[in-house]
């Protein structure tokens, strides 16, 4: 399977974050780093500052930097992957059935 474009796209958004994270900036269009990391439940800094370097070395990930004081640093997706909301949507409308399937089995 040399030429498996899924496992290739696995291999640059997969892990815990990077979806939940591009998903997050798509809800907010540009967002700042501190803002997103109170959005994406859980992670810590490290992992948030850690993902988004490797989105943006992906061009999944824009990073705007603005030399103020204090200095502000925003997020927003990349064209690239803006084509992958309509999947996110996808699998969003797919997670809320499963979750009130589980939940009507109780």
């Amino acid at each position: 399977m040399e030429d498996c474009y899924v496992k290739y796209a696995m291999d640059v958004i997969g892990g815990k974050w990077k979806l939940l994270i591009i998903w997050t900036i798509s809800q907010n269009e540009v967002i700042r780093f501190n803002d997103l990391q109170r959005k994406v439940d859980g992670i810590s800094s490290l992992m948030l500052s850690k993902n988004l370097k490797e989105l943006e070395e992906s061009n999944l990930v824009i990073r705007h930097q603005y030399n103020e004081i204090p200095p502000r640093v925003e997020y927003e997706l990349s064209k690239l992957s803006q084509k992958l909301i309509v999947v996110l949507q996808s699998l969003n409308e797919w997670g809320c059935e499963v979750y009130k399937y589980k939940k009507s089995s109780f």
